[in-house]
Order: C-alpha cells, then structure tokens, then sequence
C-alpha cells in the first residue's frame, strides 16, 4: 500500500475508484489514455469547473474504475488556465490514484511533477512514455531504482506502439486495488510553494540510475533541423509544405465526394421519395428540401473533412507543427502574439472551438484575449467545404490555388488585427515563449486513425443538429409566404433588405441569405444555397445555375466574407464561456462583421476597377 507523508487530506474511499491522469503536454499522456481505456472515453462535465475532461469507466475482472484525462501542465503550482483547472480538480474531486505520464527521453525537465507528487504523499505511478525514443537518443533509465527512489511504480512504455503497455495497465489496476482510501489536496498550490522542488532534489532524482546523452549528440532531428528550421528557408518551406497539403486535399478529397453523391442521390430518389409519395406535397418537399438537404450536405463533405483531419493530425503528430509555431514567433511577436497563438490558429484549421479553449495553455491574460479575438479567422474545415464548393465552381481546374491564397488571407489578417489592437496597448505582454520541441515521429496509422474517428466523430454529431435545424429555417424563409417565390419569399425580402450592405461586394440577395443562416454553422450554408436555387445540393444542375449567376469576383468575395464574418453560434458561445465576458464577446462579433466587409470590397471594388472592361 502506498501511504502518504503530507500535503493531502484522506476522504472515505469512492465507491468507484477514480484514476487520473496527469503530465506535461505533448508527452503522449491522452494517447496512452486511450490505450488503458480502450479509446471508450467521452467527453463529461464536472460541476464547478470551467472545462470538460475525457472520462471513461473500464471494468475488468468485475471491477469498475473511473478514467479521467486531465489537461497538460508543466507544474502543479503554475498559474495558466489549464493548470488552475488540475489544482482545483484536485482539491475539489476525490481520487485514489494519480498517472503522471513524461516524455522519459526528456526526463531530466519532466521529473518535477512526479517530484511533486512524491513530496505532497500522494497515491501515484508514473509512466515513462516514448521508450523507442530514449533507446535513439542514448537515454538510459532504471526504473527500478527510479521507483525506490520515488516511493511509487514506474514503468516504461511506449504508447505510439503499445510497448509495455499491458504491463503499465496491469501495474495501475494493481496499485489502485491495494490503495484503502481516497484522496483530496487542500491548498494545494499553497503547498507545493511552500515546499518547492529545488536543483538539488531534481539532481539527487536524475542520479538514481538515469544517465543522459551528451548535449553536442548529432541526431536526425537536429540534422532536419538544420534545413527545416533555417533562418532563412524555414518559412518559405513551411508555406510550400502547406500547399502540397492543400493540392493533396484538392485532388484526393473532391472526387470522393461523388460516390457519397450518387448514393444520396439514389436514396432521394429509390427509397424517400417513393417512401413519401402517400403524404402531402408540401409535407413531402419539406423533408426532402429541409432535414434531408442538410444529411446530404453533411454526408457529402465528410470524405474531404475526414482527408483534411487526416493530413492536420498526421502533420501534428509528426512534431512539425511545434516547428511552425517556432518559426512563426519572431513575425507573431511584432503583432503582440507569440509562438503559443499560432500554434491555436493552426488548430483553429480543424475548429476554432478547441483552438480558442486551447489558448489556456497561454498565461498572460492579455495574450490569451488577443489570441482569442483572431483566431475566428482561422480557415475552419466547416468553412472549407464552403469554399471547396465555390472554387470548383468559379476555378473548376486550379481552385486549390485559392484555397491556399484564402489560408493565407486568414494568417495576414489574424496577424494585421492583432498588431491594431496590440498597437492600443489593452494587450501587452512580456511573457517569454517557451516551447518543447518534440523529435521527428512517423505517425502511426492507428494512432491517426483513432484521432480522425473521434474529430469525425464529434464533427457529425456537433453538426447533425444544426444541419437540420439551418435547413429547416431555409425552407420556411423560402417558402413562405404561401405561393411566394424567389425575391418574394421571406429570405428573398431579408436579402433585399441588406442588399444595399452587399450588392458592393457583388453578394446577390440569395446568397446574402446563406450568409445569415450560415452564422448558425458554416455547413448550413451551401444546403441554404441549394435550397434558395430550389436544386439539390452539390447537383451539377446547382453547380451550373450559379456558375451562370455569379462571376469569379463576385464567387471569390464570397467566399472572403465567408472566411471572415462570424464563424458559427458555437464559436460565439465558446467565446463567452472563455472569457465571462458579454461585452467582449459581442466586441469580437462585431470585429469579424466589419473586417469581413472591408475585406470583400476591397477585393470587389479593386477587382472590378482594375479587370472589369
């Protein structure tokens, strides 16, 4: 039985254990989470905090244990937003056992935490991760004297692959059944300052059987390093590399999008519309044109989302995300931001919803408003489809070409806003940028795959909702009045409404409409558009009535507003759920409706003036 020294209060012991997880961020700590939970965990709530955390409950052998993977911190006494979130978790909720998890190739900056624990007398087992990696860098560690040294069990792994694993599992479900109580901290940060890890103690802990590599070690990241991280080439590599990825994403995911179209197609027509024929035509055109417009919609994209995710997730697990959030931080800086917020814009590619929760990793306040006021710029995957859709449309051969241009638009205007507001001195900042940067991985086939299921996952269920809803909205405004059409229906008098705000940007009354609905979720969108034009959505009829109704400039100004305006109601609602804060977040609605505009004019009046005959 592990028994405690100081720092904790004992609490009757929880009727079902609870386990969890702690560790530096980057050192795999939610992969091998997944792994001990066999990847069952969902997203849960806990009353009194202000994030959710995965949770999941295993059984084996009759037993129950409740999972929870909690954010990654460098340290229990910091004070970021993520690391106030695991201070109060554990002085709030009970639990049995701590799984601190650390990069073991890094160990000599990862052993504080498991420091830490061992002062505060706390139940824990500490994972080694990455043990393919200390083998390739010269690291070695005895765990054995590691675990005497630190009063808890210490196995190595390898997460990634599953190395050691089983035993790390077996070792958790072992020490949590010989534990008698559960545990709370009570002042914990208090503690944890007043009895600080010093150099001493953290030499004393590197000396038990951990030997490092010498620092001049010549390994294959340093060597791309060299060439990736260039002064000079750095950059125009990175924004090269970003293109591939965009011409990949173009040619792979568009046309996967037509056997997923031929199926909603046959469907419409095999099985709802024979399957509906006995009820009445206004009832039969609203589930084909509402709710189903918006499952066929969403259905269409999911090939390119899932193509988008893959190649996001395969990039960041392969370290070189880290590396353009370092390349980035000088030019991030003039504008007031650092490495830390473009990193979140990058994310803000697959949502900007975690991308804005992900800015509690960034400790200054200042910095955190100032990243969270651009990064609804980030070109989202709701808005790719969008623009995917477009692009075919008004550069049917060369789109992605545009679509790499728009990526770019979305950094240039992040980093131009942030340098006005930066320059009004409410976000100032002198925190330094500090950054891990892992070694060059392979990612793994499963390891993406599980990560793109559970975005996938997520993206269908978030999206399922609003979908139907966006539609349905689109079919009331565009048949109603009764016996209306066109201009004449509610969206067409809305439309005409604001006509003199968009006919300057060459945005007709139609499309204005799905710029309103779109601000309940970008993929409503192209199904309000098909629903307006009264063709199916993605149809090549769809594809060919608005290629004769719209020329380049007025389809690229569109899709400019569309990058810039207000992302979507969640990312509203996330907004205000960040920063408590009404008047902010109506502050930042109105900075992406007026940037938004500019930004189209200026490209639709300019346009005109300079090609127009």
């Amino acid at each position: 039985m592990i028994t405690a020294e100081a720092g904790k209060t004992t609490e009757p012991k929880n009727e079902l254990p609870r386990i969890v997880f702690i560790g530096q961020p980057n050192t795999g700590k939610s992969t091998f989470f997944n792994r001990v939970t066999n990847a069952t965990a969902g997203v849960a709530n806990w009353p009194g905090l202000t994030v959710d955390f995965m949770q999941a409950k295993v059984e084996r052998e009759g037993k129950s244990v409740e999972f929870v993977d909690l954010p990654g911190i460098y340290d229990l006494d910091g004070f970021t937003e993520d690391e106030k979130v695991v201070q109060d978790f554990l002085e709030k909720y009970s639990f049995d056992l701590i799984v601190c998890v650390i990069n073991a190739s890094q160990i000599d900056r990862q052993i504080l935490l498991p420091l830490q624990l061992k002062k505060l007398g706390l139940p824990a087992l500490v994972a080694l991760n990455m043990a393919d990696e200390v083998k390739r860098f010269g690291v070695k560690i005895n765990t054995q004297q590691l675990s005497q040294y630190l009063g808890m069990p210490v196995f190595s792994i390898s997460a990634k692959y599953g190395a050691g694993c089983s035993l790390a599992v077996d070792g958790i479900w072992n020490t949590v059944n010989d534990i008698k109580d559960s545990y709370k901290v009570s002042e914990l940060v208090e503690f944890c300052r007043e009895n600080k890890i010093t150099d001493n103690e953290i030499q004393e802990s590197l000396d038990q059987g951990i030997e490092m590599p010498p620092e001049n070690l010549v390994t294959f990241t340093n060597r791309l390093d060299s060439v990736l991280l260039h002064p000079v080439f750095g950059l125009p590599i990175f924004f090269l590399t970003m293109l591939a990825l965009f011409a990949f994403i173009w040619n792979v995911g568009m046309p996967a999008q037509d056997p997923v179209g031929e199926f909603t197609d046959w469907l419409q027509s095999t099985v709802l519309e024979p399957g509906l024929a006995f009820l009445p035509e206004v009832v039969k055109d609203f589930v084909i044109n509402g709710p189903y417009a918006g499952f066929a919609a969403l259905l269409g994209f999911v090939p390119l989302v899932a193509f988008f995710f893959v190649v996001m997730k395969a990039l960041e697990d392969s370290g070189y995300l880290s590396r353009a959030a370092y390349l980035m931080d000088n030019i991030m800086r003039k504008a007031g931001l650092d490495g830390r917020g473009f990193v979140m814009q990058l994310f803000g590619f697959g949502c900007n919803v975690p991308a804005i929760m992900g800015t509690r990793t960034i400790r200054s306040r200042s910095q955190r408003l100032l990243s969270i006021l651009v990064i609804p710029f980030a070109l989202c995957s709701a808005r790719l489809q969008v623009f995917v859709f477009f692009l075919g449309i008004i550069l049917p051969k060369n789109g992605f070409y545009a679509l790499w241009l728009l990526y770019i638009i979305s950094f240039v205007v992040a980093f131009v806003m942030a340098a006005i507001f930066n320059a009004s001195g409410q976000f100032k900042s002198k925190d330094p940028f500090v950054i891990e940067l892992p070694p060059y991985r392979t990612p793994t086939f499963k390891q993406v795959a599980l990560n793109v299921w559970s975005e996938m996952k997520t993206f269908v269920q978030k999206l399922s909702v609003f979908m139907i809803i966006g539609t349905t909205i689109t079919w009331f405004l565009t048949n109603y009045p009764g016996g209306s059409e066109g201009l004449n229906t509610y969206a067409g008098q809305i439309g005409t409404f604001f006509a003199p705000l968009m006919s300057p940007l060459g945005i007709n009354p139609l499309l204005t409409v799905s710029l309103i609905i779109g601000f309940v979720a970008k993929e409503v969108q192209l199904a309000a558009v098909a629903t307006m034009y009264g063709l199916g959505e993605g149809s090549d009829a769809l594809k060919t009535t608005l290629g004769g109704a719209i020329n380049f400039q007025q389809g690229f100004s569109y899709c400019l507003f569309s990058l810039l305006y207000v992302p979507c109601l969640t990312t509203v609602a996330t907004i205000w759920g960040e920063t408590k804060s009404t008047r902010f977040t109506l502050f930042s609605v109105a900075v992406s409706m007026i940037v938004a505009w500019v930004v189209a004019f200026g490209f639709y009046q300019t346009y005109n003036l300079i090609f127009a005959s």
